[in-house]
């Protein structure tokens, strides 16, 4: 595994939980598991960073089956029982259910809200107070372009995020790291690669802004880091007001 790799992820996770006070000693923290490399990395680092610092925090492993054919539940579960993780899997109709007739115009919005619901609720039967995610600066710039161009809105994902009244939070440990960076560091790691199921997921509109800004990012390699500082350096004096 190339050392640079590791340290460059290691480091920018450290300077996220720490900017964001993310973790505390005696923590218990529902990892939400995609079956992607995002948050694999992420399990691996939160597990392997409990060898080199002085406080203690469980972890619990969550994956939400989303119901459609061809799924790698059983194969996540081989995975996590090797690597010693704790995991539980939901069999859900969140897929099936987003992506009904009835739903056709939208249906990652509704699987992904779904999902995240039954995860609030999977994390509260665990004792879990924090969520974890393996959302990267990608995710957060796209979600930005996202809700820009079909919400009408200025906004994205925060690093933590807290929600019913600070019952419970949403921590994002990736959040300044390139998805390039993971990649990279999954690849030298051989992370496992599980393949997705879901019937658009090569064609929904956060791919569609992903490969916009892939483009952009080509004409100049200062863009992403520029979107990115630009969402802390907000200007509401040269904003519109409501109109």
């Amino acid at each position: 595994m190339s050392t640079y790799s590791y340290r460059a992820v290691k480091r920018n996770i450290g300077r996220a939980l720490h900017k964001y006070d993310m973790i505390s000693d005696g923590d218990n923290i529902a990892v939400g598991l995609s079956g992607g490399i995002d948050s694999l990395v992420l399990m691996w680092f939160l597990t392997e960073r409990l060898k080199r610092i002085p406080i203690n925090y469980q972890l619990f492993a969550v994956y939400i089956d989303p119901g459609f054919e061809g799924g790698f539940a059983k194969e996540l579960e081989v995975y996590c029982r090797e690597q010693g993780y704790k995991l539980r899997i939901d069999y859900s109709d969140c897929g099936i259910v987003g992506h009904s007739e009835e739903n056709r115009e939208n249906p990652c919005f509704l699987c992904s809200r779904l999902r995240r619901k039954r995860l609030f609720e999977i994390a509260d039967e665990l004792g879990c107070a924090k969520i974890a995610l393996g959302h990267h600066k990608d995710d957060i710039i796209e979600t930005l372009f996202m809700n820009m161009c079909y919400a009408g809105e200025i906004s994205t994902m925060k690093p933590l995020q807290t929600f019913f009244n600070g019952k419970m939070m949403i921590i994002r440990p990736l959040s300044f790291i390139d998805k390039d960076s993971i990649e990279k560091f999954a690849e030298k790691k051989q992370l496992p690669v599980f393949h997705n199921p879901c019937p658009t997921s090569g064609t929904s509109k956060r791919h569609e802004i992903r490969t916009l800004l892939k483009e952009l990012y080509q004409t100049n390699r200062k863009i992403k880091g520029n979107i990115f500082r630009s969402m802390n350096r907000v200007r509401t004096d040269y904003l519109l007001k409501h109109v």
